[in-house]
């Protein structure tokens, strides 16, 4: 069977994304990742966790094998790292407007997958520039 390969982040669903986001953070804090630790970290079934995995195995973002466990692909890690600098990015910018946690972890959740390169630099401009001056963030109303 031919494998298909992936060509770049633009392809992944925002499921895809959570699950890729999810494997790297494990593979960062555990040393490994294994559909149990992924299944318990989303809070959802192993058995849908194994049939996401086998996709994604599939999609070359990452190698699986059942009852061992996984690793990310070169391509699998790209798109897990590029998920995760949006979700700090955008996480940072509405801390410092001063949003409550909880507010912001939704935000973030459902904009991460959808936010467009240009949007996002300009969002980190934006931060890195309240962060320097704060009589400007003042004015802003955060």
């Amino acid at each position: 069977m031919r494998r298909k390969t992936f060509r770049s982040a633009g392809h992944t669903s925002a499921t895809a994304e959570d699950y890729l986001e999810r494997i790297l953070e494990l593979i960062n804090s555990k040393g490994y990742a294994r559909i149990v630790d992924i299944a318990s970290a989303l809070k959802i079934s192993q058995a849908s966790v194994t049939n996401m995995v086998q996709r994604l195995d599939t999609d070359g973002l990452l190698k699986y094998e059942k009852y061992r466990g996984l690793i990310l692909t070169e391509a699998g890690e790209k798109v897990a790292r590029g998920i995760t600098h949006r979700h700090r990015l955008l996480t940072d910018f509405f801390q410092v407007l001063g949003l409550d946690e909880r507010v912001i972890f939704h935000d973030v959740e459902g904009m991460e997958h959808h936010i467009s390169p240009p949007t996002l630099r300009a969002i980190e401009s934006l931060t890195n520039l309240l962060r320097r001056r704060p009589a400007l963030l003042a004015q802003v109303g955060a």
